[in-house]
């Protein structure tokens, strides 16, 4: 991804910086803590290892990810955010959650969310 030289706003250069399909959930997913590429591309339902050795090499060079090379073999490599801009971005990713999560609430989407065990099924209660 190449940095343009010119932006309205620094929202503008931030959306740049994570736009796309993939580059917010690696993100929220790396909030879990440092981990493999494998098993990266095995919680990150869709994403192909092309594509996510290239957002992660994107955000590395963008300073939201770093990876630690383990010596020995075979070759280990664990992706991490960094600190503080990797965790920052946090603070922004969890209010569009809880954005995508009110909105599937109101639209009759509550089935899913339960069963990816972001809320919690409550019973009726009986009388």
């Amino acid at each position: 991804m190449k940095i343009r030289d010119v932006y309205t706003c620094p929202l503008e250069l931030t959306h740049d910086m994570i736009k796309g399909k993939w580059k917010p959930i690696i993100l929220w997913r790396l909030r879990l803590g440092p981990t493999s590429l494998s098993k990266l591309e095995r919680d990150i339902d869709g994403i192909t290892q092309k594509m996510l050795l290239e957002h992660l090499k994107e955000l590395t060079e963008l300073g939201f990810v770093a990876k630690h090379v383990y010596e020995g073999y075979p070759l280990r490599v664990e992706y991490y955010l960094t600190k503080p801009q990797g965790e920052k971005i946090l603070s922004a990713l969890k209010i569009m959650q809880e954005i995508g999560i009110d909105y599937m609430l109101e639209h009759g989407m509550k089935d899913i969310l339960i069963e990816k065990g972001l809320i919690e099924a409550h019973p009726q209660k009986s009388k």
